[in-house]
C-alpha cells in the first residue's frame, strides 16, 4: 500500500542513533502506521528543533564534583555552623547529636535520593516536575510548599547573614578588642536593635545572593561554590587545630560525643528531625531543583552519600572547633543562637592572635550562609523563569528585593519589634519554628508518599541505576525506608510532640 505521494508507509521509526539520544528518550519509537516517511520526518524534525529550543534555556552543572560541591553547600550552610551546635547544646550535646545522625542516615538520606529522582528524572524544576509525573492532580502543591518555606527560610536566614557581615566589620575595625562577656553581649544587642544597620547588613547579604544566582547555574552558583567549599574546609581545620590545643578542650569533645539521654525531651527530637532535614536541605524541593541540572550520566545514589557524607563531616568540625574552646574557657555552651555572636567573640578574644581567627571564622560562617542562599533563591527563580536563561537575572533580582523587603520584619524583631510577639515568638524565632519544625516536616512527608505512589518501582530503580548501575539490595533497603518507614517516623515525631 502506498501513501498520496506514491511512498510507502512505514509503521516505526528507530531513532537510536539520533541526535541527543539522552534527551530524547521518548522518541525513540515513534509509531505512525499511517504516515509516510517524508510526513513523518517533517514531525520529527519539528520535534528535534523545538527540544533543541528548550535545551538551550535549560541549564546544567559542568561537572559532578561542581554538583556536590553545589548541593553540599547547600545543605552544609548555617544548618552545620550557626545551627546546630547551639541546638546541641541546649539538647543534651552528645544525645542530640546521636539521634541526629540517626535521622539523617535512615530519613533525610532517603529523602535526599528521593528528590534527586524526581528533579533528574524529570529535568524540570519544583512544580512542572511534580506537574509530569503526576498530572491532573494536586501534587504539585509540593512545589509550591517548598517555594514558600524557601521565601520565608531565606527572609530570616538573610538576618542572620547580615549579622555575620556586621561582625566581620567590627572585628577587622577592632571593636571587639578587649570587652569581657557582658560587653559581648551588649554589644551584640545594641547590634542587633540598631534598625538602620541591621537592614543595611541584611540587604547587602541578600545583594551578593543575588548578584550570584542572576549569573546562572555554571557561572554564578557552581563557580562560587567551588572556590567557597574548599576554603570553608581549610579554615575548619585551622580553627579546630587551634580549639584542640587548648588546655581542657577535651571537656567540649565529650560533651559532644558522649551522649547524656536524660537530656532528650519530645521537643528535643522534633528538633533533631527539623535539623536533619534542615541541614540536608530536604523537604523543600531545593533538591529537586538542583538535580534537575544533573546529567544521567551521574550517580544519584554516589551523589547523595558524598552529600550527606560531606555533611555529617562539616557538623563534627563545627562541633570540634567550637565546644571544645567554650568549655576550655569555662563558658557555657547553652546560650542558644547567640552562642556564635556573644560566646564564641570571647573565647578568641582569650587566645592568642584571637582576631585573626575569629575573622576566619566569620568568613567560613559566611561562606557557608550564601551557599545555602543561593539554593533556597535558585528553587524560586527556576520555577518563576520557567529555565529560561534569558529571564533568570531580572526574576532574581524582582524575587531576591521582595524577599529582603520580607525579611525586614524579622530583623528588626530584636529591636523595635521586639515586643511583637507570635505565640509568644519573636517575628525572627516564630519563622525560624515555623520552617523547621512545621513546613520542613509536611514537606518531606508530601515527598516521602509521593515518590513510592507516583512513580513506579521499576522506573525507580531504572533512574536510580543510571551512572554506574545499583545493587537490587541497597535499592530495597531505600525504597522501604521511603515507602514505609520515613512517614511513619515524621507522623510518629509531630504526634507526640503535638501532644506533649
Amino acid at each position: 500500500m502506498e501513501g498520496k505521494d506514491g511512498l510507502s508507509p512505514i509503521s516505526t521509526i528507530k531513532l537510536e542513533n539520533s541526535w541527543s539520544y539522552s534527551q530524547l528518550g521518548w522518541y525513540r519509537d515513534i509509531v505512525v502506521p499511517t504516515f509516510t516517511r517524508r510526513t513523518a520526518f517533517f514531525i520529527f524534525f519539528k520535534h528535534v528543533m523545538e527540544r533543541g529550543n528548550d535545551l538551550k534555556n535549560t541549564e546544567q552543572w559542568s561537572s559532578k564534583i561542581g554538583f556536590i560541591l553545589a548541593a553540599g553547600g547547600s545543605a552544609i550552610g548555617l544548618g552545620a555552623i550557626w545551627k546546630f551546635p547551639y541546638i546541641a547544646g541546649v539538647s543534651g550535646g552528645g544525645a542530640f547529636f546521636f539521634i541526629f545522625i540517626l535521622f539523617t542516615l535512615f530519613l533525610g538520606l532517603p529523602l535526599l535520593i528521593a528528590e534527586f529522582v524526581v528533579g533528574r528524572k524529570t529535568q524540570k524544576n519544583a512544580i512542572e516536575a511534580y506537574k509530569e509525573l503526576a498530572p491532573h492532580s494536586k501534587w504539585h502543591w509540593i512545589g509550591y510548599l517548598g517555594i514558600v518555606t524557601c521565601f520565608i527560610l531565606l527572609s530570616f536566614y538573610s538576618v542572620i547573614g547580615g549579622w555575620i557581615i556586621s561582625y566581620i566589620w567590627k572585628a577587622v575595625t577592632g571593636q571587639l578588642n578587649g570587652l569581657d562577656q557582658s560587653g559581648y553581649e551588649q554589644l551584640f544587642g545594641e547590634t542587633i536593635s540598631n534598625p538602620i544597620t541591621s537592614v543595611a547588613v541584611q540587604f547587602i547579604f541578600m545583594l551578593f545572593t543575588i548578584i550570584v544566582v542572576a549569573k546562572g547555574v555554571q557561572k554564578g552558583i557552581e563557580k562560587a561554590s567551588q572556590i567557597m567549599m574548599p576554603v570553608l574546609f581549610i579554615l575548619f581545620l585551622v580553627l579546630i587545630i587551634r580549639s584542640l590545643s587548648l588546655e581542657g578542650a577535651m571537656e567540649g569533645v565529650t560533651f559532644l560525643f558522649k551522649p547524656d539521654f536524660s537530656q532528650i525531651t519530645p521537643e528535643t527530637i522534633l528538633f533533631a528531625l527539623g535539623q536533619s532535614f534542615f541541614a540536608l536541605s530536604v523537604g523543600v524541593s531545593v533538591m529537586v531543583t538542583y538535580s534537575s541540572y544533573l546529567s544521567k550520566e551521574e550517580s544519584l545514589f554516589r551523589s547523595a552519600f558524598s552529600i550527606v557524607g560531606l555533611n555529617i563531616v562539616i557538623i563534627v568540625l563545627s562541633g570540634l572547633a567550637i565546644f571544645p574552646a567554650v568549655f576550655s574557657f569555662g563558658l557555657k555552651p547553652d546560650a542558644g543562637p547567640v552562642l556564635l555572636f556573644n560566646v564564641l567573640p570571647n573565647v578568641f578574644n582569650q587566645m592568642a592572635f584571637g582576631i585573626v581567627f575569629f575573622v576566619a571564622f566569620l568568613l567560613l560562617f559566611l561562606f557557608a550562609a550564601l551557599t545555602s542562599a543561593f539554593s533556597m533563591l535558585e528553587i524560586i527563580v527556576s520555577v518563576i523563569s520557567k529555565g529560561d536563561v534569558k529571564k533568570r537575572a531580572k526574576w532574581s533580582w524582582i524575587i531576591g528585593i521582595a524577599i529582603f523587603i520580607f525579611g525586614i520584619p524579622s530583623t528588626l524583631s530584636y529591636g523595635v519589634l521586639s515586643d511583637v510577639l507570635l505565640f509568644g515568638k519573636t517575628i525572627f524565632d516564630a519563622a525560624d519554628y515555623l520552617v523547621s519544625n512545621v513546613l520542613m516536616p509536611i514537606g518531606a512527608l508530601l515527598i516521602s508518599v509521593f515518590v513510592p505512589l507516583k512513580i513506579k518501582k521499576s522506573a525507580l530503580y531504572e533512574e536510580l541505576s543510571l551512572g554506574g548501575g545499583l545493587p537490587l539490595g541497597l535499592f530495597q533497603i531505600w525504597f522501604f525506608l521511603i515507602r514505609y518507614v520515613a512517614p511513619i517516623a515524621i507522623l510518629f515525631v509531630c504526634y507526640h510532640v503535638i501532644r506533649g
